[in-house]
């Protein structure tokens, strides 16, 4: 019997072009700890709101849109979940597309290891923008993040030399 990875949901998006580069399904997960004041998604904070649903429905629902380009993790804070969003990820990479995912959790937070699952969701992931949104910082003019402390990290890169390595647009 085929295993159900199951996820706690905001929404989704098909074909979003404002979630990283080109055109991509973007995850909202549900739930999150930061709370930063002035979020662009505060409706995803509530760890019991939102609904479930499964990562290999959300894989199906990818594969249906062959234009896709990759999928954005977003939330929500989705290393609340990186146990089964390790699976989504890792079954786009498998795909040969690329994962993106945006966290209030710095880069050196998420690979300190007190983050369950976090290394093995970075594993899977091409771009983390990192980095809870200040809205003392908050920059419109930025592509792909909010506030000017969020960095745009180059996931693999910095895996490997175990020190952020930034991603060129």
């Amino acid at each position: 019997m085929e295993t159900k990875h199951s996820l706690r949901l905001s929404g989704v998006i098909g074909d979003s072009i404002v979630d990283g580069k080109g055109i991509r399904m973007t995850v909202f997960v549900q739930g999150c700890p930061h709370h930063c004041p002035g979020c662009h998604n505060p409706q995803t904070h509530d760890f019991s709101g939102g609904y479930e649903d499964t990562v290999e429905r959300l894989i199906q629902k990818f594969k249906e849109d062959p234009l896709q380009c990759g999928v954005t993790l977003s939330g929500g804070e989705p290393f609340c979940q990186a146990e089964a969003l390790s699976v989504l990820a890792s079954e786009v990479k498998a795909l040969g597309k690329n994962v993106w995912v945006y966290s209030g959790y710095t880069f050196e937070e998420l690979v300190s290891g007190t983050i369950l699952f976090a290394r093995e969701l970075l594993s899977y992931c091409d771009v983390l923008v990192d980095g809870r949104f200040l809205m003392e910082q908050r920059n419109l003019t930025l592509p792909f993040r909010g506030s000017e402390n969020q960095r745009l990290i180059d996931v693999q890169a910095s895996l490997e030399q175990n020190k952020p390595v930034l991603y060129t647009l």
